[in-house]
């Protein structure tokens, strides 16, 4: 129980004012993301092998890099990690690492995942479901960015600097 004390969940914290709803639409759609039944049109049954191969190179590259940034991300948190979106009230601003990259490293590596089965699969609906959670994780992100700088003054700046999600684009 610890664990959930030091993450920030406390006796009251399902009141929502940390963002513990959020936690639970994002384990709601990430386990209907991998429920999605495949759907792809019978067009793409035909799709020649050096086009399938080439998809499938585009899937695994994407795959790696979202792992790095996944992985990374939760590493360079180190006693920062909480899965609520509130900041925890002993943590520091992380800028350093992958954070250098991109502000929310771990949604960008669960959308690059995301992305990269549905491209494996050519599956239209796990595409679908890629973009669904990075809706929901932008929207997310717009929220914890607004607990972010109220809680480090530095974090305009860093946020000026960095991009959200995609290193240089956005």
């Amino acid at each position: 129980m610890k664990l959930f004390t030091d993450w920030g969940f406390k006796a009251d914290s399902w009141q929502g004012r940390r963002g513990e709803y959020w936690v639970l639409v994002q384990g709601l759609l990430i386990l209907g993301f991998a429920l999605l039944p495949v759907y792809r049109p019978a067009s793409w049954s035909a799709l020649k092998l050096p086009l399938l191969y080439g998809v499938w190179s585009v899937a695994a590259i994407l795959g790696l890099i979202g792992l790095v940034f996944l992985v990374k991300g939760l590493v360079d948190l180190g006693n920062n990690l909480t899965p609520l979106p509130h900041p925890r009230e002993d943590g520091q601003l992380v800028q350093s690492g992958v954070y250098g990259f991109v502000r929310h490293p771990i949604y960008s590596g669960v959308i690059f995942v995301t992305i990269a089965w549905a491209l494996y699969l050519f599956s239209l609906s796990h595409l679908l479901g890629a973009c669904v959670l990075f809706l929901f994780f932008d929207a997310k992100a717009r929220r914890e960015e607004i607990w972010l700088a109220q809680t480090y003054p530095d974090y305009g700046d860093y946020r000026q600097r960095v991009k959200k999600f995609l290193p240089w684009l956005y």
